[in-house]
């Protein structure tokens, strides 16, 4: 029996707005579980064409899976969105890259022919399960040295970085952070990012119930001489600051991806074709430069090079990690095709989920853009890996 690859795309992303990880954050009282829900909500609301009872899978992704983001929350998230129970569902975990590994993993198999729709999630509420939360690394990591000490906490592993390349200065992090923040401003000004949000009713044992409409940790107000007295929490005299970084996030993301014929077939938007994908492995201790060799990795799968790629969304976990990769590939710090609309420094960062959340903003941008045939979306993951997806624009007059 032969089989043929089929085309894989991506029909829509959606997120719930990210919020500031704490009691005080405005998702304290909201379950994790009920945060993947509304993402899910609202992508049947967006896409009426999508027959739930052809969803052949649904992956959530979550990097602390214990309380209400445990008991396999693609099946239990996909009963309570009402989805019918012939739907099966399934959880996912690569840290920080889980939603975006909740998405190649489908979409391998939607290429392969066992799937023909499926949704992809991702979902971590860090104010109610602090990463690391219930872990119980083994002892041998440190005991035979398999790895330093410094690879399980991540703000180390950025200082590290600053390290190995001491060039990329703090100054340039902060430079780079004031720029996330400003764009992250003007595309919310410019009503871009709120195209894809998906509203949430939270609830304050004080104030009642409410709705969230708007991301939580955006600092528009942000100034260099601001960020430059910000304290080295991770190193004495240190370059990582809570300013040049993500934040402590709550938040869940969602996506539908289908088979280009069946997309076709139900009328459902296309809005990118998966071209590649790929994941890579480097030291643990600086884990922000996995984004290089999963780039490479997956421009040599699609045959193309980094000049082919006019749009980048590259997780901000750290401005350093995201200097590290433009500097690598000789891109501009302030380069216009790297994250048009901001990114985590300023939105925030709620691990498991922000894979879907670079797809989302590329797919805004091939919208805006069709002059762009090739986009990718990468970020570092914990650990020591990097994930890179390149996708096409179908917007594009070459498009396939």
């Amino acid at each position: 029996m032969s089989r043929s690859v089929r085309e894989v795309v991506l029909v829509d992303a959606v997120r719930t707005p990210f919020g500031r990880a704490g009691e005080k954050g405005m998702y304290a009282q909201t379950r994790a579980d009920d945060l993947v829900v509304g993402a899910f909500h609202e992508l049947v609301r967006r896409n009426p064409d999508l027959p739930t009872d052809r969803i052949d899978d649904v992956a959530v992704a979550a990097t602390t899976q214990i309380g209400d983001q445990g008991l396999t929350l693609g099946r239990t998230a996909g009963i309570l969105a009402g989805f019918p129970r012939t739907v099966p569902g399934q959880s996912v975990d690569r840290m920080c890259a889980g939603a975006m590994t909740a998405v190649t993993n489908l979409s391998a198999g939607i290429g392969f022919g066992a799937y023909d729709i499926a949704i992809a999630a991702g979902v971590e509420h860090m104010g109610r399960h602090p990463m690391g939360e219930g872990v119980d690394p083994n002892p041998r990591f440190v005991a035979e040295r398999l790895v330093d000490t410094e690879a399980l906490i991540m703000g180390k592993t950025a200082e590290n970085l600053h390290d190995r390349f001491p060039h990329l200065t703090r100054a340039r992090a902060d430079e780079y952070a004031l720029r996330s923040q400003a764009k992250t401003a003007k595309a919310y000004a410019d009503g871009v990012i709120q195209t894809h949000l998906a509203p949430i009713a939270i609830r304050s044992a004080e104030l009642g119930w409410g709705m969230a409409s708007v991301d939580e940790p955006p600092r528009p107000e942000t100034t260099l001489a601001g960020l430059s007295q910000l304290k080295t929490p991770f190193r004495s005299h240190g370059r990582v600051t809570a300013g040049n970084s993500a934040g402590l996030n709550d938040g869940a993301t969602a996506a539908i991806l289908a088979s280009q014929e069946v997309a076709t077939e139900l009328g459902l938007s296309v809005k990118a074709r998966m071209v590649a994908f790929a994941f890579a492995g480097v030291d643990p201790e600086v884990m922000g430069i996995g984004p290089v060799p999963s780039t490479i990795k997956a421009l040599n799968k699609a045959g193309l090079s980094i000049d082919d790629i006019g749009l980048f969304e590259v997780n901000e976990a750290f401005a350093v990690q995201v200097l590290s990769f433009l500097d690598h590939f000789g891109i501009a710090d302030d380069d216009a095709r790297v994250n048009p609309f901001g990114g985590a420094i300023a939105v925030g960062h709620p691990l498991a989920s922000s894979g879907i959340r670079l797809m989302a903003y590329l797919a805004k941008s091939f919208e805006l853009r069709p002059d762009v045939r090739y986009g990718l979306t990468t970020m570092c993951i914990g650990l020591g890996m990097g994930g890179t997806v390149i996708w096409e624009n179908p917007h594009h007059a070459k498009a396939a």
